[in-house]
């Protein structure tokens, strides 16, 4: 085999059973996890879930995403099984709509703490919630409000090799020689995590601070206490130095004309 290369034995279909036996042993707020070949997102399979009533603590997991979105409307795909693709509908009543913003870093934090724990890689997280090597993307959140719900999308690049990646910043485990790239671990992990960090946020009543998630996303967030160019939605551009988040998980920028709240937006790290 070409080092680097995984085939299809190299990739095995996740075990759905099992993997939803072993969960739902676990503290957290899961109920359901369910394994699809494939679907056009995880993420919109959910938002109809959510629409029609669906209960709290659903996880959808796909071997493939044909089309699959990403923070800003952007589409990306991979191989079948080269990476983990899932999603979860939870429903975090008494958590007050401006701290709902917190969810998608919450949710980063999560997974750059299990992978980092698993994996034994050096993982940090560019506002909002992407997962990095370096400077390179391992993994991206996207979040969406659905009436009284909350939908987050998951993709974690697991074996694709240097060949597979779609663009040149992106990496995956198996090319940062990750210790470990079973996706049925990996994929454990990162909801439990997500699971344990999620209960005390809604605990705290969306409170960052007492929660503790604040803390831990200023610790592992690379962007804050540095230069950066963020592109706004509308073709605004603010650049200047990140400075913290606020309680709403807004980014603060430090322009000449003062600070501003960022609440969207692609962020460049300046060198």
């Amino acid at each position: 085999m070409v080092p680097g290369r995984y085939s299809d034995l190299d990739r095995p279909a996740l075990r759905a059973r099992d993997l939803e036996r072993s969960l739902l042993r676990s503290p957290g707020p899961w109920t359901s996890l369910r394994v699809v070949d494939a679907v056009p997102s995880t993420n919109a399979e959910l938002a109809g879930l959510a629409r029609g009533g669906g209960p709290a603590g659903a996880v959808l997991v796909a071997e493939e995403q044909t089309s699959g979105r990403g923070r800003l409307d952007r589409t990306w795909s991979a191989p079948a099984r080269s990476g983990l693709t899932f999603s979860v509908l939870l429903r975090p009543g008494g958590v007050p709509a401006p701290a709902w913003g917190w969810f998608p870093l919450l949710a980063g934090v999560a997974v750059t703490e299990a992978v980092g724990a698993v994996a034994e890689l050096a993982v940090r997280l560019k506002w909002p919630n992407d997962v990095l090597v370096g400077d390179r993307k391992l993994a991206g959140i996207l979040a969406e409000r659905v009436d009284d719900a909350l939908v987050l999308g998951i993709g974690l690049n697991v074996t694709l090799s240097a060949s597979e990646l779609p663009v040149p910043t992106a990496t995956s485990l198996a090319v940062e020689d990750a210790a470990v790239v079973d996706r049925a671990t990996l994929l454990l992990a990162v909801l439990r995590r997500l699971g344990s960090r999620y209960d005390a946020f809604v605990a705290a009543a969306g409170d960052a601070s007492r929660s503790g998630v604040a803390a831990a996303y200023r610790d592992a967030c690379s962007t804050l206490g540095r230069d950066v160019r963020a592109e706004l939605p509308g073709g605004r551009t603010v650049t200047g130095s990140a400075t913290d988040v606020d309680a709403s998980g807004r980014l603060l920028v430090q322009t000449q004309a003062g600070v501003e709240a960022l609440g969207a937006g692609d962020v460049v790290h300046l060198r």
